[in-house]
């Protein structure tokens, strides 16, 4: 039950992003390694700083810690708002070569991956070097203004009212379409307030402090199908290079979360609110041999060049204030939880969890 769980959410997580890749990948690559990696960073931008928002949601709900050796299984989800400001770019200010131009009459305004439904995308031309036009191609449309994150957790209580917390989910591959993920991550918390006052702070404030940090890693490997375009073959310098069958996009997510907690127990429910800074990182490469088109098809005939590993985006995507506020419903050996986060990228959470 617990492995359907974590599949049921990290499905959800990828299907998101994957439901379009395809498709979506195919067509920006069209161009030429540069412009491709400009138009993919501009494109999926939204989704870099979402996720990353999301990886450092649901450390915690209480500033309250456990004692020695007991442990709570959490397992939870994030949804990350993506702003007005990154639902959108315009193709004509991210940079783009001579060789890649806006069509006339096409809007130079196009939606990113969580741009508004229905929003009209850009149609981009391919130019040679001479400037003759090879093709043209639609840009891809919005996938979703949510960006979910998963998150899946084992907390115990150590000494000194400081709890340790693993995040691990093991490389699982979901389909050929959706790709794989995995998980893995560690945090600490600690109460201050016995530290403060002396192993009697439950006793004189009416209320917990806590200081807490996390580490989180999320990896994501999608195979792709990027075939040559029309009845092209390859020119004198991709002789030799036309296997095609190892194309994959790799993400590798990383987020860190630095946050102060305090709350309150009141009978089986448990207030808390949070502040604290939080970054993410962003890692993304597509790997394996590409054909790009790079003259126009005479007859029934073109050609193309293959570039291999055309693309990698290395980026600080996050880095922030959040602000958490938020409860933990606890029934017994039950546990229910929830929050929402201010920041540049807004976020709910909500999951549950078992334990002592």
């Amino acid at each position: 039950m617990k492995k359907s769980l974590i599949i049921t959410i990290t499905t959800l997580c990828a299907l998101n992003f994957a439901a379009k890749a395809q498709d979506g990948i195919s067509e920006l690559l069209k161009t030429a390694p540069g412009d491709a990696t400009k138009l993919l960073n501009a494109y999926a931008n939204p989704l870099f700083k979402g996720f990353g928002t999301g990886l450092n949601n649901g450390w915690t709900n209480t500033a309250k810690t456990k004692s020695l050796l007991h442990f709570d299984v959490r397992i939870s989800a994030s949804g990350v708002f993506v702003p007005t400001a990154d639902k959108s770019f315009d193709v004509t200010k991210i940079g783009l070569s001579n060789n890649t131009r806006l069509k006339a009459g096409s809007p130079a305004i196009t939606p990113t991956i969580g741009g508004e439904k229905g929003a009209a995308t850009s149609t981009l031309e391919l130019y040679s070097d001479g400037g003759l036009k090879i093709e043209e191609f639609k840009l891809p449309e919005r996938v979703t203004p949510i960006i979910p994150a998963p998150q899946l957790q084992v907390t115990v209580g150590l000494i000194k009212h400081t709890d340790f917390t693993v995040r691990f989910i093991p490389k699982t591959k979901l389909s050929d379409n959706v790709g794989s993920v995995g998980m893995v991550g560690f945090g600490l918390k600690h109460n201050i307030m016995e530290d403060i006052f002396g192993g009697v702070g439950g006793k004189l404030v009416p209320f917990d402090l806590a200081l807490a940090a996390g580490y989180t890693r999320f990896n994501y490997e999608l195979p792709l199908e990027v075939r040559p375009s029309g009845n092209r073959v390859p020119d004198a310098q991709s002789a030799g290079k036309a296997d095609f069958s190892n194309q994959r996009l790799e993400g590798h997510f990383s987020g860190v979360n630095i946050q102060a907690l305090i709350s309150k127990k009141l009978s089986v429910f448990t207030p808390f609110a949070a502040v604290g800074f939080n970054t993410a990182k962003t890692d993304v490469g597509l790997y394996g041999n590409f054909p790009v088109s790079n003259s126009i098809a005479v007859g029934s005939t073109g050609t193309y060049t293959v570039y291999t590993d055309p693309i990698k985006i290395n980026q600080n995507s996050i880095s922030d204030v959040k602000l958490d506020v938020g409860f933990q419903l606890d029934l017994a050996f039950f546990k229910f939880y929830a929050s929402g986060s201010l920041a540049k990228y807004k976020s709910v959470t909500a999951g549950i969890g078992f334990g002592l």
